[in-house]
């Protein structure tokens, strides 16, 4: 029999050490699985969420939030400046293929602890025992600022191109960074509504968008075919661009690699809802690979039709609506109402990715702070009994995407700053995550059981993984130019620094105190 977890002081309450969950055999929507009870039985948590995601709602959750079509009409900006449409179209596929690797590598890991709490439960379970504990609790802080800062850039990528949207109606509009800056405040404000008092419906309704999101794809993609203006094949595909001012195709290219790789984060969200999902270790891997793999290929095919039918890279670049996606569906279609309603269609789906990312971003607080990961935590970890939600977390990612936002009142960039540290710290945390698997692999040491395994091919992957994450960690800094201004400045590198800081000297003076890591939890017989 295994020796009972030390009770985590925030949860107050296990599973009865002599009884192991998974010999009752019912399935019932608040335990899940028998496999589920058995997962949170060895992890020493309890069972505080509702069981409600099934494969259909949490791959239809996964892709919306990824939303690697629309979001990478959203971001193209970015890359046409850096990189122009060669950059962009070479870019994605190289990411795309080293997303498929990561994302693989990770599945595998969400299969042996599937855990809300994700990458910091995984450190600390596979790390080296003398430096787990902090390894760990550095990795939350990550978690923790990669996903706050997604929900943020999504809100503000949104409020953005609600802007661009009015714009295109109103010739004479004037972006006010105030404006944006508010539109972000409503778009927060609605799906911290949506992630609490519609809650219980969210895996019907994300059933529902991943339909809207498909077709949605195959009707844009055939306005686009027939309408639009198809320029000469060769050109698309080896034209690159350096606006920023890099006197290096090479190095501009890569400065706009934060284009390409945002449409391909966040298959690990379904990963943090993995306490919501019924038979998550065999359920999380699936999803998890077929959102990279068919989100991917539909990001792909849109850019490589919106670079097709590109038209002027400088007037879209120019368009009064800030945005060039919106300006190739008004130069394909030649109808305002028509650029609209497509226009619409792309920022609904960017505002129900917010709605997942909120949701995520919410459950990994709540995770780490049932651990005692930061400051207050069991306000952050309390999950009402009658909501099934931790409302707490909920409110904080509403205040901090309104925060960030107001970045955009002095910086030209905004945006940039925002997603550069979002991608620069789930990166991170990736990479950390899968070297101390790695590393397992490499001593010879063994693998938790789990119902996805890579067998032989891990350990490649694994590396490959890692040598790409870093690669792209690197890059994710980088502003859109040499010498920028204060305003064109990306300070993301800045903030991620002040967070790492912060969280050691935390960690230091109380954490090391308080914050055991999930394996002090863990029942060793599985």
């Amino acid at each position: 029999m295994a020796d009972a977890a030390k009770e985590p002081i925030v949860a107050g309450r296990l599973y009865d050490a002599e009884v192991l969950p998974d010999e009752v055999s019912e399935v019932s929507e608040k335990q899940g699985t028998g496999a589920d009870r058995h997962a949170m039985w060895r992890m020493g948590k309890v069972q505080e969420l509702r069981r409600n995601f099934r494969f259909v709602s949490i791959f239809g959750f996964s892709m919306i939030l990824m939303a690697s079509w629309e979001t990478m009409l959203g971001t193209s900006t970015i890359g046409l400046i850096d990189g122009g449409t060669a950059g962009l179209i070479w870019m994605y596929l190289i990411c795309w293929i080293g997303f498929i690797c990561v994302n693989t590598s990770m599945a595998e890991m969400g299969s042996m602890a599937p855990t809300s709490g994700g990458q910091y439960h995984w450190v600390s379970e596979f790390a080296s025992p003398q430096s787990q504990q902090f390894l760990s609790y550095m990795i939350g802080w990550l978690c923790v600022l990669g996903w706050q800062t997604g929900a943020a850039n999504t809100a503000f990528l949104a409020g953005t191109q609600i802007q661009g949207l009015i714009a295109l109606n109103k010739p004479d509009y004037a972006f006010e960074p105030w404006h944006g800056t508010l539109l972000v405040f409503a778009v927060s404000a609605f799906n911290v509504v949506f992630n609490t008092f519609l809650v219980k419906k969210l895996p019907l309704i994300e059933a529902i968008v991943l339909f809207i999101h498909v077709l949605g794809f195959f009707t844009v993609l055939v306005i686009l075919w027939v309408t639009g203006p198809v320029g000469n094949a060769e050109e698309t595909f080896t034209t690159f661009n350096d606006y920023g001012g890099w006197n290096n195709l090479g190095l501009a290219t890569l400065s706009g690699l934060v284009a390409v790789v945002l449409p391909l984060l966040g298959a690990d969200a379904a990963v943090h809802m993995s306490e919501e999902l019924r038979d998550a270790s065999k359920t999380l891997p699936r999803s998890m690979i077929w959102t990279t793999v068919i989100n991917g290929s539909m990001g792909f095919v849109m850019l490589v039709t919106f670079c097709s039918v590109l038209g002027s890279l400088d007037d879209a670049l120019a368009s009064p609506t800030k945005q060039a996606y919106l300006y190739v569906f008004y130069n394909a279609t030649g109808s305002v109402a028509g650029a609209s309603i497509m226009g619409a269609l792309v920022i609904t789906m960017a505002i129900f990715c917010n709605l997942s990312i909120t949701a995520t971003s919410s459950r990994q607080l709540f995770a780490f702070a049932r651990d005692q990961g930061i400051p207050f935590s069991q306000t952050f970890a309390y999950v009402p009994p009658k909501w099934d939600v931790p409302i707490n977390a909920i409110c904080l990612s509403f205040a901090v995407s309104c925060l960030l936002s107001l970045i955009n009142l002095g910086s030209s960039v905004a945006l940039l700053n925002i997603a550069s540290l979002s991608t620069a710290a789930i990166l991170a945390s990736y990479i950390v995550s899968i070297s101390c698997i790695a590393l397992k692999r490499i001593r010879g040491e063994p693998l938790l059981p789990s119902k996805f395994s890579l067998g032989r091919a891990g350990l490649p992957l694994n590396i490959l993984s890692i040598i790409f994450l870093i690669f792209v960690f690197i890059f994710s800094f980088f502003p859109m130019g040499p010498k920028p201004t204060p305003a064109g400045m990306n300070w993301s590198i800045l903030m991620f620094g002040v967070t790492v800081l912060f969280s050691w000297v935390y960690y230091y003076f109380k954490g090391r105190h308080v914050y055991k890591g999930p394996v002090a939890y863990v029942r060793k017989s599985v």
